[in-house]
């Protein structure tokens, strides 16, 4: 009876550690893609086209792309020339687009994800721990189908698909773990500090600059290249795309630094939210 009054109580400590929290995704799988599934779908209720549009908005930005940058701006991008450009140039564009779009989606929800689920913290036995892995889950599902369409787009314009775009999980995966760590914090800090929220907007608009998404790399003077380096959305776009567009096996060691330096902040941020998750009750 103890353990069931302590499970209830909003104040119980939770535990902190990565196997207590591998338990409970695991117990709580079903769960976890009921409620993904739900949020996706839940997106486009009340649309006549429903879940459809998750398939045509990516098919439209990538048309607005094609004819922004290729007939308006005639940009081109550093070893891409010729006829091809025109259309090229909208592919190596679409795919920042969707890591851009990948994380600024977790990171523009995650700060409401307590607060508009008051019900899950004061009411119901309810595993908060697993608010951002749906977020996360929800923003995965619409980067598949931009990813479905960029594939489609590629094939269609150079007649083939390079083999290396199979290992796009795993360029994926420490963005993902990233995410879902500031999924944690910016959960925890949306309930003690409402201006969080609001903040979010400006830092997707700064990312979305600093982030390779509409020039390449080398296209940034060397006294500033340092900045854009630094920002975690780079090194994904630039693997992206060398797994994607260009056909070239990953930097599997950088990959596997960033997982490693990825893992250790989402342990920390899970081990705040877990931490902080006592006071949630009492602020809402």
């Amino acid at each position: 009876m103890i353990s069931v009054l302590q499970t209830i109580n909003p104040h119980a400590s939770h535990s902190i550690s990565p196997l207590a929290l591998a338990r409970s995704i695991w117990r709580n799988r079903y769960l976890i893609m009921q409620m993904i599934r739900r949020e996706v779908v839940g997106r486009y209720k009340g649309s006549v086209m429903g879940l459809a549009w998750s398939f045509f908005n990516p098919v439209f930005m990538l048309v607005v792309y094609t004819f922004v940058f290729s007939e308006i701006f005639r940009i081109r991008w550093g070893g891409v020339g010729g006829d091809e450009s025109k259309t090229q140039f909208a592919l190596i564009l679409f795919v920042g687009m969707i890591v851009l779009s990948l994380f600024s989606e977790v990171l523009g929800r995650a700060p409401a994800l307590i607060v508009s689920n008051v019900n899950y913290v004061k009411k119901v036995v309810f595993p908060l721990e697993i608010l951002p892995i749906i977020a996360v889950g929800a923003a995965l599902f619409h980067s598949f189908v931009s990813v479905v369409v960029l594939v489609a787009a590629f094939s269609l314009i150079n007649g083939h698909v390079h083999s290396t775009a199979m290992l796009l999980p795993f360029v994926f995966l420490p963005l993902v773990i990233l995410s879902t760590g500031l999924g944690w914090i910016m959960a925890s800090l949306g309930v003690f500090l409402r201006d969080v929220g609001q903040t979010i907007g400006i830092i997707v608009t700064v990312l979305t600059f600093l982030s390779p998404v509409f020039y390449p790399v080398t296209a940034v003077p060397e006294k500033f290249r340092g900045f854009i380096m630094a920002n975690p959305l780079t090194f994904i776009i630039e693997q992206a795309r060398e797994v994607l567009i260009w056909g070239h096996a990953p930097n599997w060691l950088g990959l596997g630094i960033y997982i490693l330096v990825a893992t250790v902040f989402a342990w920390a941020a899970y081990a705040w939210f877990q931490k902080t998750r006592k006071g949630f009750a009492d602020v809402l």
